[in-house]
């Protein structure tokens, strides 16, 4: 059973081989935890790597150590040869270990210590020897924030930590509008530009970084891929695999679309499917108490926050949208 991070603290004195895993496909937050992390533990004397289970946006490629992330589905023996070695594995902004894809029956299977680092709900604690989750904190990024200093590391703060780190909490409430930008969250952030962070350079990297392609697929997709449910309060958004190639849409070009959704009046409920290669991927926000995170276990394999969670299906567009349409049906008061 997983034990109270805490008491892990005393073993970051033990210089050690160690490996940080994020989710697949990571988003600001997986990777601004992971290379925040990365800049922690290399100053206490660790051997530090960082796996991400997939490939990643091309907009975080800009973030300090990217270039020493390592992409698992391209450098399979190497990674597993690192799993094989490490003594400790980090795992960051993820509850339960598929959600690292082909990573996670390595992890599963090396003998070493595991920890977890997460917000989301229902952790697989069993699968952890320390760990914190905590689903009241706005972003990964802010826990191992709180990490390196409960630990008594606060004195290693330095400029990567604090752009890493700013980057995920930023993407993550989005840009501290969300009711999960807590108080603690700016003090954080208070920190950061006390040791110089400049926000707005992060701004730009994240949000006006994309090519020309990327804001015409946006435009074509509200204009034809867009229904609005007013009865349900709900809008709805479906992004077939031809509209991606007609575009050339890459990993991280339809990141913040379902957002879109919640900017219509009266709509509580925001819900988007792309058509992937191997399945359909939902990703779902709303407003107020309507929990989208039961919704997706409950009927798309997903999950997540109470505002803001994803699943997924193996059904064609046509029929996972038809089965949304029926689902939606049975939480019309709730979304009144």
């Amino acid at each position: 059973m997983m034990q109270p991070i805490h008491l892990f603290y005393p073993q970051l004195n033990n210089p050690s081989k160690i490996i940080i895993v994020s989710h697949q496909k990571p988003d600001g937050d997986a990777m601004g935890s992971s290379l925040g992390l990365y800049h922690f533990l290399i100053q206490l004397g660790h051997t530090v790597n960082v796996i991400s289970p997939t490939n990643w946006a091309n907009f975080l490629n800009w973030m300090p150590g990217v270039e020493h992330v390592i992409d698992f589905e391209k450098n399979q023996e190497k990674c597993n040869q690192l799993i094989q070695s490490a003594n400790i594995i980090f795992c960051l902004d993820f509850n339960v270990l598929y959600r690292t894809k082909h990573v996670a029956p390595l992890i599963e299977a090396v003998n070493c210590i595991k920890i977890l680092i997460d917000h989301h709900q229902e952790p697989q604690v069993d699968a952890f020897t320390y760990g914190i989750s905590n689903t009241a904190k706005s972003s990964t990024c802010e826990m191992v924030y709180d990490f390196i200093v409960d630990s008594g590391n606060a004195s290693t703060l330095n400029i990567n930590i604090a752009t890493c780190l700013y980057t995920g909490t930023m993407t993550d409430t989005g840009s501290f509008r969300f009711p999960s930008t807590t108080a603690s969250v700016h003090k954080m952030v208070a920190h950061f530009k006390e040791i110089g962070l400049e926000h707005a350079i992060i701004h730009d990297n994240i949000y006006d970084n994309f090519l020309e392609n990327r804001l015409r697929f946006i435009g074509f997709v509200l204009c034809n891929r867009l229904e609005v449910l007013y009865e349900y309060n709900t809008a709805l958004m479906y992004v077939y695999k031809q509209d991606l190639y007609k575009y050339d849409i890459k990993t991280g070009d339809t990141e913040g679309l379902v957002n879109y959704l919640l900017t219509i009046e009266g709509i509580k409920f925001g819900a988007i499917v792309i058509d992937r290669e191997e399945e359909r991927k939902w990703s779902f926000r709303s407003k107020g108490n309507f929990d989208v995170n039961t919704f997706a276990r409950l009927h798309f394999e997903g999950g997540g926050h109470k505002n803001a969670s994803g699943g997924r299906t193996d059904d064609n567009v046509e029929d996972t949208v038809k089965r949304f349409k029926q689902t939606i049906k049975q939480y019309e008061q709730e979304l009144q």
